[in-house]
């Protein structure tokens, strides 16, 4: 039975890893899976490094040919998870959902960009009923979060800074179905859209006065998304995994940008909706070890305004038992992106290479 839940909980590990790579602006996932796993207390945290690597091979400013765009970025993760009842649990979670970070060696587009950058922290609240069948159990999930938005911009060659933010709320819900004596669960989880409208300002840099305060706002989509999860037992020590997610990316047009008394910017994107596709495998060694590999597929959402095309990753991880009762779980991944090239918009004429990233993950759960 042990062999079963330490296999069943090495899971979370994949799940993590995929979300660091997924398509879009996808970053992490609420770590909700916390709510199956036995104990009264449970407290879970760590953070993913990625450090992502793709280069110019055309561009209408030809300073930026073989140059690379992608910044490194660090996605955190925290859940706590109470037992209230036998059949009722709740957990809070913290993460960053989606971001995107660039920096170029040379100014880029008619924006003249410098670096880009924004990120959405979500803290959320998800509760699960737990309900007892002939065999197994079945969960009903709901619950709120909490998005903040953080956008930095340096555009006109460097002389203008922008800092905006923004709230928002959104819900999930899901239904799962599982028998935990096997390792077998199905999830299917819903998460809502959300919309922004951040504001905030900055300086721009006056070539008689120096830096002259500014008012900004702007505004954007972000997606919902269902995803199914499945995992089984299919062996002695062994487990099988898998999931599919679809994302709305669609509804991701652009991000319009409005300096007060100095014009505006828009990022054009008008994506088409994601999928992503990942399966592995889990094995048991021993009591206290396992590991797993997995490899996903991400549907490029790029329709010739951007450079958001397929991706590939290979991941794999081991869970480690210590002796005070916690659990450490850490892992590395590959990702390769596909070249692409801008061929509609205000990008046209910019294309990159393929490229790589690599990924590190490491987070630690104790229990009481």
């Amino acid at each position: 039975m042990r062999l079963v839940r330490i296999l069943s909980a090495s899971t979370v590990l994949a799940a993590a890893i995929g979300s660091a790579q997924a398509g879009g602006f996808s970053r992490g996932t609420a770590d909700t899976d916390i709510l199956y796993e036995d104990g009264n207390f449970n407290m879970r945290a760590g953070a993913i490094i990625v450090v992502p690597t793709q280069k110019f091979s055309k561009s209408t400013n030809p300073a930026l040919v073989g140059t690379d765009y992608l910044d490194t970025y660090v996605i955190p993760s925290g859940a706590i998870k109470l037992k209230v009842t036998d059949n009722l649990s709740c957990a809070g979670t913290y993460t960053d959902v989606y971001g995107a970070a660039s920096s170029y060696a040379s100014p880029f587009g008619p924006a003249l960009k410098v670096s880009e950058k924004f990120t959405v922290t979500e803290f959320g609240a998800t509760c699960a009923v737990f309900l007892n069948m002939a065999k197994g159990r079945l969960a009903v999930l709901g619950g709120a979060f909490v998005e903040r938005f953080n956008y930095d911009f340096t555009g006109a060659g460097g002389a203008l800074d922008i800092d905006l933010s923004s709230n928002a709320v959104g819900w999930r819900a899901g239904l799962a179905y599982e028998i935990p004596e096997i390792a077998f669960r199905t999830e299917l989880m819903y998460r809502s859209g959300t919309s922004h409208d951040a504001s905030g300002g900055g300086t721009l840099q006056h070539p008689l006065f120096g830096p002259v305060p500014v008012t900004a706002f702007g505004n954007g989509e972000l997606p919902q998304s269902v995803e199914l999860k499945v995992q089984s037992g299919i062996a002695p020590g062994w487990l099988a995994f898998g999931s599919v997610r679809w994302t709305d990316w669609s509804v991701n047009e652009t991000l319009n940008l409005n300096v007060v008394g100095v014009g505006t910017s828009q990022n054009q994107y008008y994506w088409r909706d994601g999928w992503t596709v990942t399966g592995g495998v889990g094995h048991a060694f021993t009591d206290n070890v396992s590991g797993l590999v997995s490899l996903q597929w991400d549907r490029g959402v790029s329709t010739g305004y951007d450079f958001r095309t397929d991706k590939w990753l290979l991941a794999a991880g081991v869970s480690v038992k210590d002796a005070l009762g916690g659990e450490l779980r850490f892992g590395g991944a590959l990702s390769y992106l596909t070249s692409a090239e801008a061929t509609k918009g205000i990008e046209a004429g910019n294309a990159v290479d393929s490229g790589w990233a690599g990924i590190v993950s490491a987070n630690y759960k104790v229990k009481w």
